[in-house]
């Protein structure tokens, strides 16, 4: 039985602690899209998104008013596009033609954003991948609301190189033909190792291809919740601090799961994970980094900074498996840079550095994400930064994705502004020593030993 003071509770948290449920996500297979004709393949896509995600927005809004839960986005993915285009698509162009398609259909059912416009090339390149990855320029800076990822290693298989160093230069083209928007479209586009299938957050979410035709998926967030428990065990043993964020992260769990029950329940469409990650924004008392300061640092970055960030995302870990049987995607702690009040403070003080955040990804959700770079790196740079990330991922058996932003004109210490839940962020300095010859190498690196469980 639900309490009157739970009630209560749960009020306080969303009016006060800025509790909401990020994002209910859609995932939609176009698997059976796929068409030898290019126009065939097009229409076909548009008539399933449109057709399965009619109801999409006017649930979200129907179950925030039931419940006066904060639902911020309704989102979309879709079965990675290297996939479904790899019949038809003869060239990048062809490719940047099915990014408007899926543009055109989510502005029709109304969402903010519509993920799997992606490519799994964790082994290898298909010349289908080659073409979608060398169109992200073009194909990101024409749509609005189309979000790119490539998965480019795994634990199994190890890291494809080539792909590294063909997505350096990309995400520096990327950067340049959107500069009069301080290099904006970088949003839009993630690489990962381990990417999850589930993944209800952008720029990452893509409908795997184990997964059934339609499914929900729901990500919650919280930081403010979290901080807000802990101010009131300021100075407790650490047993008393992991209780407490145990507790609270079930609760912020548990509203998830009531929304993407009853999303399930009113569109008739499988259920299939809440992703309990706590996702910051730019508003004050809504960060990660404030969190890390209540556990006990003068600021994010400080010694102790990992070992704080590690027990925070397993006792959110282990407080949301009891509030949820599914819990999925990528479940932890973000650490943005732009997207956090308190890292955007921590980054423009010098506390924290790009080596610094690559050494908390062995303890978070995802690793070096939304970080503004100096516009005139090389692409072997970024992409031996994207290298650290995935090697981090691919040893310890974890996700870890890098979502960078080499802001075109701009260089360190200048600020580059996104706006909304996307913020500002403080151009880092990044290690100018050259990794060229490393990066031209090309191949794979071969998975680590202990990678083979068979």
């Amino acid at each position: 039985m639900i309490t009157r003071y739970e009630v209560n509770e749960t009020n306080d948290m969303i009016e006060n602690e800025n509790l909401d449920v990020r994002t209910i996500t859609l995932g939609i297979s176009l698997l059976d899209c796929a068409d030898s004709s290019l126009e065939g393949t097009k229409q076909k896509i548009y008539n399933k998104i449109t057709d399965v995600a009619k109801d999409l927005v006017s649930t979200g809004k129907s179950i925030e008013k039931k419940y006066s839960i904060p639902i911020v986005n309704k989102r979309i993915s879709v079965t990675p596009i290297s996939l479904v285009g790899s019949s038809c698509c003869k060239s990048p162009e062809d490719f940047v033609s099915l990014a408007h398609t899926l543009d055109e259909a989510a502005g029709k059912v109304g969402v903010n954003f519509i993920g799997g416009y992606s490519a799994l090339v964790a082994k290898g390149m298909t010349e289908a991948d080659r073409m979608l990855i060398e169109s992200y320029p073009k194909a990101l800076h024409e749509t609005k609301l189309v979000c790119g990822s490539v998965n480019l290693a795994s634990t199994k298989t190890g890291i494809n190189m080539d792909a590294v160093g063909l997505m350096g230069k990309v995400i520096l083209d990327v950067a340049k033909i959107s500069e009069d928007t301080d290099s904006g479209d970088c949003m839009k586009l993630v690489v990962f190792c381990n990417a999850p299938d589930d993944n209800p957050f952008m720029a990452g979410a893509f409908h795997g291809v184990t997964e059934p035709d339609a499914v929900i998926n729901v990500g919650v967030s919280g930081p403010g919740v979290v901080k807000t428990a802990l101010e009131k065990v300021r100075g407790e043993s650490f047993e008393i601090l992991c209780e407490t964020i145990k507790k609270t992260a079930f609760k912020v769990t548990r509203v998830g799961q009531l929304v993407a029950k009853e999303a399930s329940s009113m569109m008739g469409i499988p259920f299939g994970i809440v992703d309990l990650s706590l996702a910051p924004t730019p508003a004050v008392g809504d960060s990660v980094a404030d969190i890390l300061k209540e556990i006990g640092l003068e600021e994010a970055g400080a010694p102790g900074t990992t070992a704080a960030l590690a027990l925070l995302n397993d006792q959110v870990k282990k407080g949301g498996v009891m509030a949820s049987s599914y819990v999925g995607g990528l479940s932890g702690a973000f650490i943005p840079v732009s997207e956090d009040a308190g890292m955007i403070r921590a980054a423009e003080s010098g506390a924290i550095t790009i080596e610094k955040l690559e050494a908390m990804t062995c303890v978070c959700s995802v690793g070096l994400d939304m970080v503004a770079i100096p516009g005139d790196v090389s692409a072997s740079t970024v992409s031996g930064i994207i290298a650290d990330e995935m090697a981090i991922g691919m040893v310890n058996q974890k996700t870890t994705a890098c979502r960078l932003i080499p802001a075109y004109g701009k260089k360190v210490g200048d600020k580059v502004e996104f706006g909304g839940l996307f913020g500002y962020a403080p151009v880092m300095p990044v290690n100018t020593h050259s990794c060229e010859d490393f990066i031209s190498r090309g191949g794979r690196i071969p998975a680590p030993i202990h990678s083979f469980k068979n």
